[in-house]
């Protein structure tokens, strides 16, 4: 059966988690949230570099699955080059969907959508020359927009005045862009309180889709899916808090069946010995 490690720092990746077993039923995932360093999009590249190695190393060597994705842009724009030096197994990365957002406008004028540090990056501005040197791009780095998506899928309101402000910039171009790309993870889960906001003529894209395709040709070139099984679904958090417990009736909800809390120590030592891992099972979390 084939398994998939899906890494963030909190639950934006979800997003890609739920692309993916849409697509794919039958692959069994580990969704990991290194939660104790929550959030990715303040730290510096140096720090994101040993961070999520030192996470990766223990999860693929604990769980040996069949590829990573890791499912944040921030860290993608930082550090995809050396997690596929360092691995044997595949790594997929998620970074802005600017090509698709270039190919969808119709008025040459897209807005980007993300972390303040995925909006500032160079390899960002890289994908702009490579694939939408034709438009105009309107960039706008949002943290508020993370907190706003974790806070929701703790099953709290969605304040739209906050969200509006954050938005506000495409709202006050000259030209406003007619495709906004969703260029973190977390933000496909506030889709429908944004379509409720903006111009309803708004295109918004995001590479969930894209990426669950892709992690499905690697599959299939490593022969590893059978369709005739059930994917099994467990969720890691590097430290324990009130907001995962929060979470759980939402994890229940995916269908995942156990949660896993593993501290971490600032040496980067990063888990505790996963044998010896708390673990209780979803269900049980929600009654």
């Amino acid at each position: 059966m084939a398994k998939v490690v899906i890494f963030d720092s909190g639950v934006g990746g979800l997003s890609i988690f739920s692309e993916l077993v849409r697509l794919m039923p039958e692959v069994s995932v580990v969704y990991a949230s290194d939660n104790a360093a929550y959030p990715y999009g303040d730290k510096s590249e140096r720090y994101l570099k040993t961070r999520v190695k030192a996470c990766l190393d223990t999860l693929v060597q604990y769980h040996q699955p069949d590829m990573v994705v890791v499912a944040c842009n921030t860290a993608s724009t930082v550090v995809l080059p050396v997690l596929r030096a360092h691995f044997s197994i595949p790594v997929v990365g998620v970074v802005p969907a600017i090509k698709t957002a270039a190919q969808a406008t119709k008025n040459g004028v897209i807005g980007l959508l993300a972390t303040p540090g995925t909006v500032t990056r160079a390899y960002t501005e890289d994908l702009i020359i490579r694939f939408a040197k034709q438009c105009e791009v309107i960039k706008v780095g949002s943290r508020v927009l993370v907190d706003l998506a974790e806070a929701k899928l703790r099953s709290q309101a969605v304040d739209l005045n906050r969200l509006k402000q954050e938005i506000l910039p495409f709202e006050q171009a000259s030209v406003r862009p007619d495709t906004i790309i969703l260029g973190c993870t977390h933000f496909p889960l506030l889709v429908d309180e944004l379509q409720q906001i903006a111009d309803v003529s708004t295109q918004w894209v995001d590479s969930g889709a894209a990426i669950a395709r892709r992690v499905r040709t690697l599959l299939e070139q490593q022969k590893k899916l059978r369709p005739e099984h059930a994917g099994i679904y467990q969720a890691m958090f590097t430290t324990n808090s009130p907001a995962v417990t929060q979470l759980k009736p939402y994890l229940f909800q995916l269908g995942f069946s156990a949660l896993s809390i593993l501290p971490v120590d600032e040496a980067f030592t990063v888990f505790s010995e996963p044998k010896t891992a708390n673990v209780v099972t979803v269900s049980q979390a929600v009654k």
